[in-house]
């Protein structure tokens, strides 16, 4: 084992030596694969190693939604697989948002059971009559497999309450809600601690090797490692580690006003098939997405906002969100999500100790709880 000499004997043993598991990445499918291996074998040594200062990825960086799909993008869904693979999905994501309330709670959580609206401008009108006669179908499916009853309903009546400008359609999912992730990850970093996981962050992997009864890990400080089991879950950034799995990053560029003086918006809501989304946080208007503008320019993983995406952001705020208020932008930033052909999440084995969980599709604050859970069954 290699370290470096300003590395003591003592720091030695407390962290880097006899790793039953490592865990790479620090978001909430990282943190709750160390959690939920720990309640399999509470005496394993678990160490995660996460790159950046914060969670990478998109884990806080996101909008903070408790969703499992609206109808537009449940339909979309529906064009490139079979009826059994999306609603079995729908299934996975509601399964994964109860596993995350049982385990974190929802005070804990700031969840609100505020419903998730979709919302139809004229030019939507052709996507808004297809989703309408979807509705019966949608709610028959999900409640035949979950359990819940009535997910989709037209809520037009709610239109003037909210303000908007242009908007001619609103269709209410009323089992979803919002969430508070700085909490979620914040409890979760703390239940991660009281069961003796270590979390090093700023600690890179550069390459990993497995052999007989171990992995070779090296950072990128030139540190290596030898864990029995070696996890990856980094998601959109997996590609850095694991070149040949069907995943690649989608950052999503978010913004969130000052304090707007009687916000009439409250509640989560989505736009054009999900590529668009917004909601009050307190007084404040978060919104995001755009991505759709410049797919191929959205496939990287530098954590940057860019002018057209974030300009078109604003005119949205201006013409239809918050049409007749006065309003200021107080913060802008980028999280990076991971995606490929299909939304169903990656977990797998990639050799006898190695094993990786990626390819959230956007969906990580559903089902990363349930996904952390399968990958610490996989790993045994």
């Amino acid at each position: 084992m290699s370290f470096s000499s300003n590395i003591s004997y003592w720091e030695l043993n407390q962290y880097f030596r006899d790793i039953d598991l490592l865990v790479v990445g620090s978001g909430i499918v990282g943190l709750t694969t160390a959690i939920f291996h720990k309640k399999i074998h509470p005496t394993a040594k678990v160490l995660i190693v996460e790159k950046g200062m914060l969670p990478s990825g998109a884990s806080t960086k996101n909008a903070g939604f408790a969703c499992f799909g609206s109808a537009s993008e449940i339909l979309s869904d529906l064009k490139g697989a079979s009826e059994e693979e999306v609603y079995e999905l729908v299934n996975d994501r509601i399964v994964g948002l109860n596993e995350l309330r049982l385990l974190v709670g929802d005070r804990n959580l700031a969840y609100e059971a505020c419903g998730g609206f979709e919302i139809f401008r004229k030019e939507d009108s052709e996507l808004f009559e297809k989703c309408l006669r979807f509705i019966p179908k949608a709610n028959k499916e999900i409640e035949g497999r979950t359990g819940i009853k009535q997910t989709y309903s037209l809520a037009d009546n709610r239109i003037l309450d909210f303000g908007f400008s242009g908007v001619e359609h609103l269709l209410l999912n009323r089992h979803e809600g919002a969430l508070d992730t700085g909490k979620m990850m914040s409890c979760l970093i703390k239940l991660a601690s009281q069961m003796d996981i270590i979390i090093l962050n700023g600690s890179e992997v550069s390459r990993f090797k497995d052999v007989d009864s171990c992995v070779e890990v090296e950072l990128k400080n030139g540190f290596i490692l030898k864990p029995t089991h070696l996890h990856i879950a980094t998601n959109g950034f997996a590609a850095s580690l694991l070149p040949d799995l069907d995943v690649k990053p989608a950052r999503a560029q978010v913004l969130i006003t000052a304090p707007i003086n009687d916000l009439k918006v409250k509640g989560t809501f989505h736009m054009n098939e999900g590529y668009y989304y917004f909601r009050n946080a307190g007084n404040r208007l978060l919104l995001g997405g755009g991505r759709q503008l410049d797919k191929e320019g959205e496939t990287k993983t530098e954590l940057e906002t860019t002018e057209l995406i974030q300009n078109n952001l604003d005119d949205l705020l201006k013409t239809v969100i918050l049409p007749n208020s006065e309003f200021t932008i107080e913060h802008r930033w980028a999280g990076i999500m991971g995606v490929g052909e299909t939304k169903k999440a990656i977990v797998k084995r990639i050799s006898n100790n190695v094993s990786c969980s990626v390819r959230l599709g956007g969906m990580g604050v559903a089902i990363g709880t349930s996904v952390g859970k399968q990958s610490a069954e996989l790993i045994g």
